[in-house]
């Protein structure tokens, strides 16, 4: 994951070119989810509103724009691949950053926290790891089967990227 103070420039780059593609390609009052045409309901034209971005790695095309909130959970569940159980990595929209709020899993593999302070709750452990970012990258895969949840929405993020890698972030909403 990339620390908030180092992504500052590439971020920028990436929000000004989120906001001309919305501009030419978006009809003045709508918005659009990537690759959907599907618009933002009529309240999303409000200044400082916050969409979450899931755009290509390299390229920073957008493959999703989403309207997000302070607070707005947005959930990375995918398989581990080792231990095949699943886990979900939980952050919360804090302005133009996604705090990790806790990760959940059902068994301990490699990668995940071992001499943490870890809860169980309803057959899962529960971390609350610290960290906020700029942007998250992520490399979908089949194996693991990523998934990303947001509010009532889930989005296989494998079929939406193709499987390249992606990046996710909250970057305030350009007006149209």
């Amino acid at each position: 994951m990339t620390p908030v103070g180092t992504t500052v420039r590439k971020t920028a780059r990436i929000s000004l070119a989120l906001c001309a593609i919305l501009l030419l390609a978006v009809p003045a009052g709508a918005g659009m989810r990537a690759g959907t045409g599907a618009g933002f309901d009529s309240q999303s034209d409000k200044q400082g509103e916050r969409v979450l971005v899931v755009a290509d790695a390299e390229t920073g095309e957008p493959m999703l724009v989403t309207p997000v909130e302070n607070g707005t959970r947005v959930t990375l569940a995918y398989t581990h691949s080792v231990e095949k159980t699943p886990v979900h990595d939980v952050y919360a929209v804090d302005g133009n950053e996604l705090e990790m709020v806790e990760m959940r899993f059902q068994s301990y593999g490699a990668g995940l926290p071992a001499n943490a302070d870890v809860t169980m709750e309803e057959g899962w452990f529960v971390f609350d790891p610290p960290g906020r970012y700029a942007q998250v990258p992520v490399t979908p895969g089949d194996v693991a089967k990523h998934e990303l949840r947001v509010k009532d929405e889930q989005y296989d993020l494998a079929a939406l990227s193709g499987g390249e890698s992606v990046e996710l972030f909250v970057i305030e909403r350009c007006p149209t």
